[in-house]
């Protein structure tokens, strides 16, 4: 992708991500988490009036839980900052820099928004790629990186980040090793308040870095490759000296590709006009692409797929030429999806954005659709270009890391992390609803015994058995949790009393006793289980799980098998003991 281009090759088509002045900060804060993005566009009746982004997330004053709840139309930035479509890529690179910018609002000649551009989709353009390949680390990186010890809380490291005009800082931490706190991260604070804490306990870990001699291109893949916006920067020694990000990459590439770019078009216009060798060339480059190209006529009948095309979808050229691109379509777009296409492609010539299609064998994919109008001298249509690539299996990737980090690999249950959210969560909405939560340690007797006799697969099985079970016996809002081991949580909102939460203690006790199939064993194992209920015995997520472990080892202690309520004596305590043999065959 050339930067003599449009802009409206590289920027997200369509109206960007929006909502109305009144809406409170951080309801906003997670709708651009939930979408992904970095800025928010505030409009009033359809008219963009303002602009609010990560970068000014900083600004929120942390240590007044009551800030978080202003209208954004308080703390938005106006008027909105906007760029005209045509505009090359170039210059709208030496924009961002010269206004030191982030987001352009991209209108056309009606002054319409036709979508958004972020500094991001510039550090993505391939017109970088030979600066990047040049230059090494140590000539993108900043002189004076922000370094934050991990005792300073939020509120204090957000202003100092705004103050020394920081994206980004690094957190050092005796005890937990260096992180990174980024603007992103300060939003999704807002949106999720943690509270005035420590910074040390909001950092991200563990820190990707790169070597100050390595090239910025394999900086580059690396943020890209990762999905994340800093690398911690180390020199020959291995000293963590530094953050680099993308809009460090950006900051000096301006001056040499536009050099670049203007001898370039001067030796390809020269040879276009000279010579047919480079227009074969040109066809080669479109034959040997990794990217699916299909160019139609203006009645949208296909006139060439190249090889590319053919790999991705399973249809041969002769399969679709003077058919529709409507011979991929999956079902599942409704008709206002491709109304909104056409429309956005009809008033800017560009539409880009993500889109499902079929293969032959009828198997569905997520492609990246760049849909070009080429015009003639007068302006009229006389083709439509698109180029696609299949990021199905990087779509699939996303998800696999986000299951991987809120759900046990095991038994697909949520996890320690999972389980400390939705805990927070029912604990604020108890508190609101003056209702009661209950936390249920459960641990299994005698589970040691299975992995000693019949081996850790045969223990891992009964384990996906037990979960299946125990989540047989709980309602669906309820969450069943494995901490690892064969220790599980049970956490039951929205009870009106204690006698809900020992009914499902009892339930599970008894469920779990029923003997499970292993190959050709019968195995059996009971459990003692610990309860907590709030606010009785706590008020916080971390004194309700000591309490229902601690209720937990009583149980055990009074002959396994059976449930302990936090905060009773034993004798106070009922319970529902089972007898438990050993596992068997």
């Amino acid at each position: 992708m050339a930067n003599h281009l449009p802009i409206e090759s590289i920027m997200r088509s369509g109206v960007p991500v929006h909502c109305p002045p009144e809406m409170p900060l951080n309801r906003a804060a997670r709708l651009m988490a939930d979408h992904g993005c970095s800025s928010i566009v505030v409009m009033d009746d359809k008219v963009p009036v303002g602009i609010w982004t990560e970068h000014d997330a900083l600004l929120v004053d942390f240590s007044d839980p009551d800030s978080l709840h202003c209208p954004i139309a308080d703390v938005m930035s106006a008027p909105v900052a906007t760029i005209t479509t045509g505009t090359s890529i170039a210059e709208a690179a030496m924009r961002f820099r010269q206004e030191h910018r982030r987001h352009f609002l991209v209108t056309d000649s009606q002054d319409r928004i036709a979508g958004i551009l972020s500094q991001s989709d510039i550090a993505m353009n391939q017109g970088l790629e030979p600066y990047l390949r040049l230059r090494e680390v140590h000539s993108a990186l900043g002189q004076n990186p922000l370094m934050l010890r991990g005792e300073l809380k939020l509120s204090a490291a957000a202003r100092k980040m705004h103050e020394t005009h920081h994206d980004a800082a690094l957190i050092i931490c005796d005890d937990h090793g260096p992180g990174v706190l980024t603007e992103r991260d300060v939003l999704h604070f807002i949106g999720n308040y943690p509270g005035d804490t420590p910074v040390s306990d909001l950092a991200s870990r563990p820190l990707q870095t790169i070597g100050l001699n390595e090239p910025l291109i394999r900086a580059r893949d690396l943020l890209l490759e990762k999905r994340i916006r800093h690398l911690g920067v180390t020199s020959q020694e291995g000293e963590l000296i530094g953050l680099l990000g993308f809009s460090d990459l950006i900051a000096g590439a301006e001056h040499m590709y536009l050099e670049d770019l203007r001898a370039t078009l001067e030796q390809r216009d020269a040879a276009l006009a000279q010579s047919r060798r480079h227009l074969q060339l040109a066809e080669r480059v479109i034959e040997s692409s990794l990217e699916g190209i299909i160019i139609t006529d203006p009645g949208l009948k296909i006139q060439f797929v190249n090889p590319a095309f053919t790999q991705l979808t399973g249809y041969q050229p002769e399969e679709v030429i003077d058919h529709t691109p409507a011979i991929l379509s999956s079902g599942r777009h409704d008709s206002a999806f491709y109304r909104e296409m056409w429309e956005t492609l009809s008033l800017t010539g560009r539409w880009r954005g993500e889109i499902w299609n079929r293969r032959k064998g009828g198997e569905l994919y997520l492609e990246l659709l760049t849909i070009t109008a080429i015009r003639d001298d007068d302006g009229k249509v006389t083709h439509y270009a698109g180029l696609f690539t299949d990021i199905t299996q990087h779509r699939l990737n996303e998800e696999r890391i986000r299951q991987l980090a809120y759900y046990d690999a095991l038994t697909g249950l949520p996890n320690r992390r999972l389980l400390e959210d939705r805990l927070q969560h029912g604990i604020r909405h108890a508190h609101r609803k003056q209702q009661m939560l209950a936390v249920m340690f459960v641990d299994l007797d005698h589970f040691k015994a299975v992995n000693d006799i019949h081996g850790h697969a045969a223990g891992d099985h009964l384990l996906t058995e037990i979960a299946a079970r125990l989540q047989s016996c709980l309602r669906e809002d309820d969450t069943l949790a494995r901490l690892g081991g064969d220790e599980f949580i049970v956490l039951l909102p929205e009870l009106d009393n204690s006698e809900h939460a020992t009914r499902i203690a009892r339930r599970l006790i008894d469920a779990n006793a029923r003997p499970y199939r292993c190959g050709d064993a019968l195995l059996r194992v009971g459990s003692s289980i610990g309860i907590s209920l709030y606010p009785l015995d706590g008020e916080t997520a971390e004194s309700l799980m000591e309490a229902a472990d601690e209720a937990m080892y009583q149980a055990k202690a009074a002959g396994r098998n059976q449930f302990r309520l936090s905060g009773l004596e034993p004798d106070n305590n009922q319970a529902q003991p089972v007898a438990t043999p050993l596992p068997r065959a």
